[in-house]
Formats: C-alpha cells, sequence, structure tokens
C-alpha cells in the first residue's frame, strides 16, 4: 500500500489532533486538580473543564472529513469520476465525508456563536444523517467493484448474508435499548432525540452489515495496492458504530461534552474513513 500525498496531510491533521486533544485535557485537568493525586482518567476529562478547548476539538474535527472529501472528489476523477464503478464510489464516500463535515461546521457555529454546548438534535444533524445513506450507496458501489457478487454466488456467501445482519441487529439492540436507555425506547429525550438516537446505530447496522459482507466476500479477490485502502475504508465504519452508540448513550445519561472520549472515537473513524478514501487514488498524488 502506498501513501499518497493527501493521505499524508489527513494523517498528519489527525495526529496534531490528538496531540491537542492529549495536551489539552493534561493541562486542563491537572489545573482543576491540583495535587499529586489526581488520577489519570480524571486529568482526561479536562476538557469537561473547559468548553473552549472542546470547541476547538469539534471545530478540527469536523475539518478532517470535509477537507477530505475534496481531496476524494479530485482522486474521484483520476479514476474517471462516473466513467468507472470505482469512481463513482469514491465520489460517494467524498460526498458522505463532505455531509458530514459539514455537520460538524454547523454543530461547531452552534457551539461558538450560539453558546449551545451540545446543540442535539439541531441543524446539525441534518448534514450527520445525509452522509449515511450516501455512503450505503458508497458501499453497495464497491461492493460491484471489489468482486463482492461472485463470493455471494457460494453457500458461504450466502450464509453470511443471512447471518451477519441478524447477529448485528440482536447486539445493537441489546446496546442501545437495554443498556443505554434501560429498557425503554422512549426514555432519554424528546421525539426527535429518540428518532436520531435510533437513525444513526440503524444506518450503522447497515453499513456495518454491507461493509462485512464485502470484506467477507471479496478480500481474495481484491489485489494489488488498492486492497488495503478498500479495507481501512470499511473499518472506518466499523469505528463510527461504536462512536455512535457512545454519542446516542452520552447524551441519554447527560455525560456527553464536547471534547470527551466520544467525540475523540468520532475523530478516528473520520480520520481513518478519509484516510482510506484519500489512499484509493491511481496518480499517487
Amino acid at each position: 500500500m502506498r501513501i499518497t500525498r493527501a493521505s499524508s496531510f489527513i494523517l498528519g491533521l489527525y495526529v496534531t489532533l490528538v496531540i491537542f486533544w492529549l495536551s489539552s485535557s493534561f493541562f486542563v485537568g491537572s489545573n482543576a486538580h491540583m495535587n499529586s493525586h489526581a488520577s489519570f482518567s480524571t486529568i482526561l476529562n479536562g476538557f469537561k473543564g473547559s468548553t473552549i478547548y472542546g470547541y476547538i476539538f469539534a471545530l478540527v474535527e469536523g475539518l478532517i472529513p470535509f477537507i477530505a472529501s475534496f481531496l476524494g472528489f479530485r482522486k474521484a476523477q483520476h479514476w474517471g469520476l462516473f466513467k468507472s464503478t470505482m469512481g463513482m464510489a469514491v465520489f460517494l464516500f467524498s460526498l458522505g465525508l463532505f455531509c458530514w463535515g459539514l455537520g460538524e461546521l454547523i454543530w461547531s457555529y452552534y457551539n461558538f456563536f450560539l453558546d449551545a454546548n451540545v446543540p442535539y438534535p439541531s441543524w446539525a444533524d441534518a448534514g450527520f444523517i445525509m452522509s449515511y445513506p450516501i455512503w450505503g450507496a458508497a458501499i453497495f458501489i464497491l461492493g460491484r467493484a471489489t468482486g463482492a457478487k461472485f463470493g455471494l454466488r457460494k453457500m458461504g456467501g450466502k450464509i453470511l448474508l443471512v447471518a451477519v445482519p441478524i447477529a448485528i441487529f440482536v447486539v445493537s439492540w441489546y446496546l442501545l435499548v437495554q443498556i443505554a436507555r434501560g429498557g425503554s425506547i422512549t426514555s432519554g429525550g424528546g421525539p426527535l432525540k429518540v428518532f436520531f438516537d435510533f437513525a444513526y446505530p440503524s444506518f450503522d447496522v447497515i453499513m456495518l452489515t454491507m461493509a462485512f459482507l464485502i470484506y467477507g466476500l471479496s478480500f481474495q479477490y481484491l489485489g494489488g495496492r488498492f486492497k488495503w485502502p478498500v479495507v481501512i475504508t470499511l473499518f472506518g465504519f466499523f469505528i463510527e458504530y461504536f462512536a455512535d452508540f457512545g454519542f446516542s448513550y452520552t447524551t441519554t445519561v447527560g455525560t456527553y461534552y464536547n471534547g470527551c472520549l466520544v467525540d475523540l472515537l468520532f475523530a478516528t473513524g473520520m480520520f481513518i474513513l478519509s484516510f482510506g478514501i484519500t489512499s484509493l487514488d491511481i496518480k499517487d498524488d
């Protein structure tokens, strides 16, 4: 696997964000707990004591997929854009990144200009929610480009087609309803929040199912330099699932704040997606 200049830039931006998260958390946390017995976990809660650091983190978190989307649009052109299956897949992945990044930038607008610490639900969710069906279409097209259809002709592929969605749904229902909401679907917020709390993980389940199927059914057909960028991209949705679940859970129980571990998980998922997509380039630039 070759690392392109675009993916190197995304990597540098993510590493800078992680360093900022660690240093700011330690600085704020240690100042809030000026004693030698402050635990490491207490220090890492530093963002909770300072909204400005959390706001900055959320802003840069959104810039990663936003910038990567434009880099990805260029990669799609290298593939011939809509003239090739891979070009269409890269374009749609990039468009999903654009929508998600736009949602995060709208979130930051609420933070900085409307003094809304956790604007959920809000217009930011319009950007977030749009990204999921776009990514779903991209994964479907990617499956066509990577040979998943050949895997579905085998008995093992047909079993996975049925077993994987059921397994993911059962686990997701237990985590989202039984753990996060104490067994009650309607608890933990108004109707709009309940809708988004279930919409995000539900879309994740669909994309995870498709991603696992593509990985399991077409891995042997993936060859050469593009095998690992595809695998990395699909792995990003795996991280995104846990980030979305963590967000639904922490906003329900009232423990979410900008710059928390869930946000770091979101940033990591967006970085992995961005890195994988910007590595899918036939021109190495």
